[in-house]
């Protein structure tokens, strides 16, 4: 497993691939580490770091999220959610054939180990409110605004 820790708009940005795959991507404190040899770490640092500055960003970069396989249908289904659109949860449970697993939704979007690329900061409550997110809600709103939206702060 290769780590890349990089400095943001929105902070220090740890970063794991297993060498052909993004397997983990997230808001960290830990100190910056020198550049890595590994291209894929490289190509997402510069991808993340432009997202953060304001730009639309197609994500290039193969991802391999570890999780349940119900957890990497729901994250399979937020990868579909445009850049600037927000889903409510319930959305994305009809979304994966399965409108009775909104909680389970919920927490398999909690669990999402590679942000911003698997964009849970998307996922809103069903009347529109800002509902649920691991970084905080200060933070969801900072990612949605940067996309367009106008939440306060």
């Amino acid at each position: 497993m290769n780590t890349l820790v990089i400095d943001t708009a929105f902070g220090h940005v740890k970063i794991k691939s297993d060498g052909s795959s993004i397997t983990h991507l997230d808001l960290t404190n830990e100190a910056l580490t020198p550049p890595s040899n590994d291209p894929l770490l490289e190509t997402c640092a510069k991808e993340i770091t432009r997202y953060f500055n304001g730009e639309k960003v197609n994500f290039s970069v193969p991802l391999k999220p570890i999780g349940t396989p119900f957890q990497q249908c729901v994250w399979d289904a937020l990868t579909r959610i445009p850049y600037g659109e927000t889903r409510s949860y319930q959305d994305i449970a009809i979304a994966i054939g399965n409108q009775d697993a909104v909680r389970a939704v919920g927490g398999a979007v909690n669990k999402n180990p590679i942000m911003i690329i698997i964009p849970c900061h998307r996922v809103i409550g069903k009347d529109g409110s800002l509902v649920g997110f691991y970084g905080g809600l200060e933070l969801k709103t900072r990612l949605l605004n940067l996309e367009g939206h106008h939440y306060g702060l």
